[in-house]
């Protein structure tokens, strides 16, 4: 039901399938909506919480993904090189946990979010999850983070931010450039943000280009990882349930591979049933994917990696921004 209903709405937001009347007036409500609330801030009513470090914050204004996990990792990964000690504070969206949770690298997806988990395993910095984020964010400040990166927090303007980020899937864009539901915007298009970074496509002037390059597949079970060259021609299953699984499978298609899709929602809850494909063959899937799997005692199933390309002016020019503040003192 959700799959379907998904795929109804993207037909609408991207592929060309005009929305109907009742999509088009709950825009509307919803465009209200934004506006009460703007209003609310602006007016004082709504208090916006500033921290004593700096908060960076990695979002989209689309529904669904569009790279804003591996810019993260890439970011806190970056940053901490150059001498900050960040945290990572998410929502934790799809958990089934309401609890405050620190990330550790064990813990269940279903506790954490399987984003959380990831970008925690991937960088080996302090995760926070809470629905409350300035709660979240206030606990790493109280753990020595000098820095805290929102992910995907461009919405959530109750926390303070100094730097914002928007990330944009270079070939679906904004889509018919609609607010919810009738396109897949969650904020009235040409909202202003510091830095704008596009996945794939073509960096339109004064945006920063991103490139998603695939690593060594590595298995489910553990043992030595292979490259994806061993894999071709295929044929291979391919399983992905992350916002825009197309864009995986293509990453598989331009290595070479052979590949029978098997597109999921994102956040997809996995059961094992879910991966009894037929015929017998290598399955690959996602990083965020195999968190939720890897209990399933699959056999031949292997994750892909994925580490976002920054330009390195990018990088120059978010450390130029926090120049006011110092990475040993803030």
């Amino acid at each position: 039901m959700k799959a379907a209903l998904e795929h109804w709405l993207l037909r609408r937001w991207y592929g060309g399938v005009a929305p109907g009347p009742g999509l088009r007036l709950l825009s509307l409500v919803y465009r209200g909506l934004l506006a009460v609330r703007a209003a609310l801030y602006r007016r004082g009513l709504r208090r916006v919480h500033r921290l004593r470090v700096p908060v960076l914050v990695v979002g989209n204004l689309v529904a669904g993904g569009s790279g804003k996990t591996p810019l993260t990792i890439a970011l806190a990964r970056a940053l901490a090189e150059r001498g900050w000690r960040p945290g990572i504070v998410s929502r934790g969206y799809g958990r089934r946990s309401q609890e405050p949770v620190r990330v550790t690298p064990h813990l269940p997806p279903e506790v954490c979010g399987d984003e959380p988990l990831l970008i925690a395993r991937r960088t080996g910095l302090p995760v926070f999850v809470d629905s409350d984020r300035v709660a979240g964010a206030r606990r790493l400040v109280a753990e020595g983070c000098n820095l805290v990166i929102a992910d995907d927090g461009l919405q959530h303007v109750r926390l303070g931010r100094d730097i914002e980020i928007e990330v944009v899937d270079g070939q679906r864009r904004h889509g018919n450039g609609l607010l919810l539901p009738a396109g897949p915007l969650r904020e009235l298009p040409g909202r202003r943000v510091d830095f704008r970074v596009v996945n794939g496509g073509t960096a339109g002037e004064g945006d920063w280009p991103m490139r998603l390059r695939l690593g060594e597949a590595e298995p489910l079970d553990g043992g030595a990882s292979r490259p994806l060259a061993l894999f071709a021609p295929g044929p291979v299953h391919a399983l992905a349930g992350i916002g825009n699984p197309g864009r995986f499978f293509a990453s598989l298609r331009e290595a070479g591979l052979q590949v029978h899709e098997h597109p999921f929602p994102d956040h997809h809850a996995f059961l094992a049933a879910d991966l009894r494909f037929s015929p017998p063959l290598p399955l690959l899937m996602t990083e965020k994917d195999a968190v939720k799997c890897v209990d399933f005692s699959l056999a031949n199933a292997w994750f892909v990696p994925v580490s976002a390309e920054l330009p390195a002016g990018l990088l120059d020019a978010i450390a130029e921004r926090l120049a006011d503040w110092s990475p040993v003192n803030a």
